[in-house]
């Protein structure tokens, strides 16, 4: 047999097998490659791919037995006839026929290789590459906003997409895109991908990015590698929505962040009342794909914001009602009211509805009204989120809306932070349960906790603007000002032209006492009104002893019945204590929202060994320890 071989191999080159295996290798790796592009557009499974990678493999042999019997002539295709036949074509039609097959390998290389180069162009280029899937978009307004209005925060002094490690237990649920046809119908896709985001968040191990930072990539030309970059997951869920009637579509696909490959995809055609059948389907074999087991945290409660009752039109009544998150007006609040309103209608026993219910009218009230308007607005508040606790005790959400309240609304520090500390407990995944406990013990005094507190939320919503300036104003209270600068510098870099964040650059450039540095800053404030106090607050710092009188002397008149405690911080820069305590004390009297910021605000600390700084704790409520640092 041996002295067979060398005739063998002989043969097998004159009948042209060996060029036909490789060429049959390339052709099929690029059809393979073209393949995992295209087939993710039209929806189609996973398995499909697989297929197609199996059916070159069985019939590989098939080339090679073919191309052994068979040969393609002037004449057509032909048996090939051994090389001692008197049939057998002359030697030079062979090397004809085997120039034609090179010719073909070449081009088929040249394809594959310009392939490989425009894939690596587009993973570097992101413009460049077309994108067949869902991308996201613009944020929420966060319940803090509502509970503090007029204030400054701050959030992580890591920015985003830092280069630190990524989890391969993490994803970001990105909008599923609306295919309805109808651009009103925006907001069941949204809604969808809401859920989806809740519903993952209650796995263990399984780090999930909250809708704020998502949606910013709704339409974005980012790749995949990019946007897991930023939002700091190794997986990416997109897909798509069509609701028509009584029949609604949903593809969901699961892929790698880092090249864009598919690790699972499905296509669902079901009747609209099996939709939260659909979602639950979609959840588990996202966690299956991922190995993510159900939260087993002690006092951890699986939180669910659907009608106990199933019905389907009180969950697209809330899910427009969230919209009313999306635009921070009176009217969006009150369109928010209603639809919020009418999935109550339609379910009384709606636990999340009241919760949501709760912190609009809490909104509405911090933010545009007043008086006996604002009262009432708080009692419609206070009813709802009683009622949504008496529904159902272990929603997070509820627990929440009455954090909200209290804090906003009574200015009760230590019930604020028990009701937030509860909603941790029951759903310990929920990054905003995390930044507003923070935003509960910072007024106790307690800064250490919070910066650590924000820092983990911010793990799962890693481009949420107003939680670095928090982040930003928690660092200042403990003197870490490089790393203050560093987050409000982040949240400037995300959203240029917000409200405030200037002001909180004036506050660090005064505590480092560079007078230029804070007059620079306050000048770039676009806001008027936080313009003003941030000017007030850099020219008491200058040399310009008339121009910090008058800004101070203008202050007053323009905003001495709304502005109390920015007042007393003037004063309190000025080292005028008797001035700073009478205008702390109006700043009680009309409930100012400022004094949230008493324990941890270096300018008011500078009196924290005045008895009347003891005194004046112990009137609203508060503590007079604290581990913040009073300004030198």
């Amino acid at each position: 047999m041996a002295a067979n071989r060398p005739a063998f191999l002989e043969e097998l080159t004159r009948r042209h097998v060996w060029r036909v295996a490789i060429a049959y290798a390339v052709v099929a790796w690029l059809l393979l490659q073209v393949a995992s592009v295209v087939l993710p557009t039209f929806g189609t499974p996973a398995w499909m791919l697989k297929a197609l990678i199996v059916l070159f493999v069985l019939c590989f042999p098939v080339a090679l037995i073919l191309a052994w019997a068979f040969e393609l002539t002037p004449e057509g295709v032909r048996r090939t006839e051994s090389s001692d036949s008197p049939e057998a074509r002359p030697a030079h039609a062979h090397r004809s026929a085997g120039q034609k097959i090179n010719a073909v390998i070449i081009v088929v290389l040249v394809m594959a290789v310009a392939l490989m180069g425009w894939r690596l162009y587009a993973d570097h280029h992101p413009l460049a590459a077309p994108q067949f899937a869902a991308r996201t978009a613009p944020a929420p307004a966060s319940m803090a906003g509502a509970a503090m209005p007029g204030s400054r925060a701050a959030v992580n002094s890591a920015a985003p997409g830092s280069g630190a490690s990524v989890s391969e237990k993490s994803v970001a649920v990105l909008p599923f895109a609306n295919e309805s046809g109808n651009k009103d119908e925006r907001f069941f896709s949204d809604g969808l991908s809401d859920d989806l985001t809740n519903a993952l968040s209650q796995f263990e191990g399984l780090k999930v990015i909250s809708r704020n930072s998502a949606f910013q990539f709704r339409d974005s030309n980012d790749s995949s590698a990019v946007i897991g970059q930023k939002l700091g997951v190794a997986h990416l869920l997109e897909g798509s929505v069509q609701h028509a009637g009584d029949e609604v579509r949903i593809t969901a696909t699961l892929v790698s962040a880092a090249d864009g490959s598919i690790i699972w995809s499905q296509r669902y055609d079901k009747p609209y009342k099996d939709l939260f059948a659909l979602q639950d389907a979609i959840t588990n074999a996202v966690a299956g794909a991922l190995k993510a087991k159900l939260l087993t945290a002690p006092g951890a409660v699986v939180q669910s914001d659907r009608p106990p009752s199933g019905n389907l039109d009180a969950y697209a009544a809330y899910l427009r009602g969230l919209g009313g998150y999306k635009v921070l007006t009176p009217q969006a609040f009150r369109d928010a009211i209603a639809a919020f309103g009418e999935a109550i209608r339609l379910d009384p026993h709606y636990a999340a509805a009241y919760a949501q219910l709760s912190r609009m009218w809490t909104g509405l009230a911090a933010q545009f009204l007043s008086g006996s308007k604002a009262k009432q607005a708080y009692a419609e508040a206070a009813h709802a989120a009683s009622t949504a606790l008496a529904l159902d005790p272990d929603l997070a959400l509820a627990h929440l809306a009455r954090a909200n309240l209290l804090l906003t609304s009574d200015m009760n520090w230590k019930g604020a932070e028990a009701e937030a500390q509860r909603a941790v407990r029951l759903s310990p995944n929920d990054a905003y349960a995390r930044f507003f406990l923070a935003g509960t013990l910072a007024p106790l005094g307690q800064t250490r906790r919070a910066v650590e507190l924000v820092r983990q939320a911010l793990q799962a919503d890693p481009r949420h603007v107003n939680w670095y300036l928090w982040m930003s104003t928690y660092l200042s209270a403990q003197d870490r000002l490089d790393e203050a600068a560093e987050a409000v510098g982040t949240a400037i870099a995300l959203q240029p032209g917000a409200t405030g964040f200037h002001e909180q650059l004036t506050l660090i450039g005064i505590l480092r006492g560079d007078a230029r540095a804070a007059l620079a800053a306050a000048q770039q404030e676009p806001d008027a009104t936080y313009r003003e106090i941030a000017l007030t607050l850099a020219y008491q710092i200058g040399s310009d002893h008339a121009a910090a009188d008058a800004a101070l002397k203008k202050l007053i008149a323009d905003h001495g019945d709304n502005a109390a405690y920015q007042i007393a911080q003037v004063y309190a820069l000025r080292r005028d204590p008797d001035n700073t305590f009478k205008w702390l004390d109006r700043a009680w009297t009309s409930r100012d929202a400022g004094i949230n910021y008493l324990l941890f605000d270096p300018l008011i600390l500078r009196y924290r060994d005045d008895p009347r700084f003891a005194a004046f704790c112990k009137k609203v409520g508060l503590p007079t320890s604290t581990d913040a640092v009073a300004m030198r």
